[in-house]
């Protein structure tokens, strides 16, 4: 399944981008790029310190605990844009973070050393092993999404697929539901949902997560499709 900002809006995340361009006050340009980066890193750490700090007061809502349940019969794959962690405190097992994760920092050296940060707090001065300032481990806009690789086989993979909580328009993200096999059962859950004529076997649900995802899967449960 796809997971987007709709997901973990219920729980009192703000929403990748609001309608105004901003994100929780701030330009995305200024905190979400590697130029904004190069420019202000301080304004970038704290920005990503803030939204960490904000994840440490909030828990998992009904749509994730739901597609926990949902592992009881069937072997779930969740493919999230979002960078918080409330699908693994849900209990879920099997995730793919195609943007990041919020509470994990990376090398600016060698992308391939990631920490795990202790706290709410990226600082100043935090290094990697290299010696190189360590930066927040989320995929800013104008960078390569190396999970896609990955979230694109799954997609192949996939017997049903649940689009839960986004707007199908932050690509390459969206177009993973063109890899799903055209047999396959589609779900699109989101209050703004549009139908999608080019995508068979597509049922659009315009409810909230936390409404249509317990009903959807108790649904798949019992019919065991």
């Amino acid at each position: 399944m796809l997971t987007g900002a709709g997901i973990s809006a219920e729980s009192g995340i703000k929403t990748f981008r609001d309608a105004d361009g901003l994100w929780e006050d701030h330009r995305i340009e200024d905190v979400a790029t590697y130029d904004a980066w190069v420019r202000n890193s301080d304004l970038v750490m704290e920005f990503y310190n803030q939204r960490r700090k904000q994840l440490y007061e909030v828990i998992p809502n009904a749509a994730h605990y739901a597609l926990v349940k949902l592992e009881s019969k069937f072997d779930v794959y969740i493919i999230t844009q979002n960078v918080d962690d409330l699908h693994e405190r849900a209990g879920s097992k099997n995730i793919l973070h195609l943007h990041g994760e919020l509470k994990k920092a990376r090398s600016t050296v060698d992308p391939n050393l990631v920490y795990p940060i202790e706290g709410w707090e990226l600082k100043k001065g935090n290094l990697c092993q290299k010696g190189s300032q360590l930066r927040p481990h989320i995929v800013w806009f104008g960078e390569p999404v190396p999970a896609i690789i990955d979230a694109t086989s799954l997609a192949q993979e996939a017997d049903i697929l649940l689009v839960i909580g986004t707007s199908m328009l932050v690509y390459p993200a969206a177009g993973l539901i063109n890899y799903v096999h055209d047999r396959a059962p589609k779900y699109y859950i989101d209050p703004k949902a549009t139908p999608m004529n080019y995508v068979r076997n597509l049922k659009v649900l315009n409810e909230t997560a936390g409404k249509a995802v317990p009903s959807l899967v108790e649904e798949l449960l019992n019919n065991n499709l």
